[in-house]
């Protein structure tokens, strides 16, 4: 049981409507095989993979099809038997043209997995540890794709005495990561087990949204006996409480410092999911081949949590989950608040595709942009303390450096800001342009000092 006596949560942050109810109680099943995989080499943070196959080759599922391209990069496996059509350019959820490696799957294959031993972790090195985790293609699979051996390699000036898994889910509409607290626990516990024998946290605490009753009971249930070094915290139903920062001061009463990561104040922070999936590996083999997908929405005519190969078409996907009820539809990749709009159902699934949400044009509306009115409500909403209503201002003008100096770079993008503006002003969207904006010139400044050198 949990040693916390109140609902734990962070200061700030917005109350949208959950949307769960689509999902939340729908078991996972698994996305049949279909005829082609489109498989991007940069589906990760860092370096795209290297190709280990050619034009013809015929592929395993579970082989490894590309190498990491440095080492913040992971590998690239084959998510079915069947045959390299093509490495060419193909279009991605970015919308940018990238490298992807084409396969054609084998109709006559069992597509029972082939994957090679990575040994027992107990009698490996750290370096051993985090090169096994890197050839995994293991990643962040909360949204972010960062590549998960770079997370869990602690640097030798640091330590780590808590780790925090992330089952969150703050998002609206998602639910993947409940389905894999409450359908997958003992891979959870024995991933938190896994990474724990190399980062040896004093302490592990799984955050969990109040709203997910069944994933907590469940959880507590298999811990039962494991409370000296495990324990699951319920958290207050807030967006954003599954972002790192606010995480960290929810369930430890800890201010991550501007421009810090958790693991400056000695904490890890990693998704439930990730976890889950290196147990699988460690147990199994099993490379990062498939992940469950939320297919969400009121415009999908069968909303469900599928465990989906990487690199099925997205139209694939709503076809299997009965098509749309409407021509005119809106699709986001993740959830209302973060999620990427998309022009396209002809993309694949990639590593960090955690839902897909499809809305009908009621359900989505374009609302005039007015002046603001220094109401406060997007201070008041802003997890991070920062001033949105300056910050917007100082975009319209361009004052690039002064909103810099404000701590735009502080903010991740969370979206309360814009929620609650009741003028609408696009405020996270100006944020997002600022910051790479300001990355682009501090690059720009580097290069220039290096070539003055």
């Amino acid at each position: 049981m949990s040693g916390f006596s109140n609902i734990a949560t962070f200061k700030h942050g917005v109350h949208p409507e959950e949307f769960k109810s689509f999902t939340d109680k729908l078991a996972i099943e698994r996305m049949p095989f279909v005829e082609d995989y489109i498989l991007p080499l940069g589906q990760h943070i860092g370096a795209p993979s290297v190709p280990l196959v050619k034009k013809g080759q015929s592929v395993k599922r579970g082989q490894m099809i590309a190498n990491a391209g440095g080492f913040v990069s992971v590998a690239l496996h084959s998510p079915v038997d069947g045959k390299v059509q093509a490495i060419e350019l193909a279009e991605t959820l970015t919308g940018k043209m990238v490298q992807s490696i084409k396969i054609k799957t084998d109709p006559y294959s069992s597509q029972l997995l082939s994957s090679s031993n990575p040994g027992d972790y107990r009698n490996m090195e750290l370096d051993e540890f985090i090169k096994s985790v890197q050839s995994s293609g293991l990643v962040g699979l909360g949204g972010a794709a960062f590549p998960a051996h770079v997370k869990f390699k602690i640097p030798e000036d640091k330590s780590c005495k808590i780790m925090i898994l992330n089952g969150c889910e703050c998002e609206p509409f998602l639910t993947s990561d409940h389905r894999v607290m409450a359908e997958y626990p003992e891979d959870l516990i024995n991933g938190a087990k896994i990474l724990n024998h190399f980062v040896k946290a004093e302490k592990i605490y799984i955050g969990i949204e109040s709203n997910k009753p069944d994933a907590i009971a469940i959880l507590n249930k298999k811990l039962e006996n494991e409370s000296d070094w495990i324990e699951v915290v319920p958290l207050e139903v807030k967006y954003p409480q599954g972002a790192e920062k606010m995480l960290v001061t929810a369930i430890l009463n800890k201010e991550v410092p501007s421009g810090k990561l958790p693991l400056d104040v000695e904490v890890l922070v990693s998704n439930v999911s990730s976890i889950a999936a290196l147990s699988q590996w460690f147990e199994t083999g099993k490379p990062l081949i498939e992940r469950v997908v939320t297919i969400t929405g009121n415009a999908i005519k069968r909303p469900a949590n599928m465990m989906v190969p990487i690199g099925t078409s997205m139209r694939e996907v709503v076809n299997y989950c009965g098509g749309l009820n409407t021509e005119n539809y809106r699709m986001l990749l993740g959830g209302p608040m973060m999620g990427m709009v998309q022009r396209t159902l002809d993309i694949p699934i990639v590593k960090g595709t955690s839902g897909l949400l499809l809305l009908t044009e009621d359900n989505v509306s374009t609302m005039d942009e007015y002046s603001c009115i220094r109401c406060g409500r997007c201070v008041e909403a802003c997890p991070m303390f920062l001033n949105p209503s300056v910050l917007g201002m100082q975009a319209k003008k361009g004052l690039w450096e002064d909103m810099k100096d404000n701590y735009v770079m502080d903010c991740f993008e969370c979206g309360s800001c814009s929620f609650v503006c009741p003028s609408h002003i696009p405020l996270v969207q100006s944020f997002r342009v600022a910051k790479g904006i300001l990355r682009e010139q501090k690059a720009k400044k580097a290069l220039n000092n290096k070539g003055n050198e």
